[in-house]
């Protein structure tokens, strides 16, 4: 059965998609953790991201950084942080998110809310600075 990530990649489900290439996805996470938060999926649908042949794990790092610089240059912030949990979709991901002090990546905080208007505005300014 495919994961909620292959079917936003499918076009299955919407998402505020940042880019895209033949084998990796970018798009906001719908319940962030500051403005900005995005999430980094390989095509393939892998559950753990350890599990991942190698080329397709590097190419899914050299694609978020691509996406880290992106979102420094449009959201305010000391830096990006990233993350790796892999507990909440059996589809292997990359958490990036704009961070000012360690505890802003602290996934119990409650989470931000975005209109759908909002997210949009987000992902195009991310996505315009790549």
């Amino acid at each position: 059965m495919a994961t909620i990530f292959t079917k936003i990649i499918k076009g299955e489900i919407p998402s505020y998609k940042i880019a895209e290439d033949d084998k990796y996805f970018a798009f906001l996470d719908i319940n962030p953790l500051s403005k900005g938060h995005t999430l980094v999926i390989p095509k393939i649908e892998t559950d753990n991201i350890f599990d991942l042949d190698d080329e397709t794990y590097r190419g899914l790092f050299l694609f978020a950084k691509k996406i880290a610089k992106a979102i420094e240059k449009t959201i305010p912030c000391k830096k990006v942080g990233i993350t790796v949990i892999g507990l909440e979709v059996p589809h292997a991901h990359i958490h990036l998110i704009p961070i000012n002090g360690i505890y802003d990546i602290d996934f119990s905080k409650p989470k931000l809310k975005f209109t759908h208007d909002e997210f949009e505005a987000i992902a195009s300014q991310i996505a315009k600075a790549l």
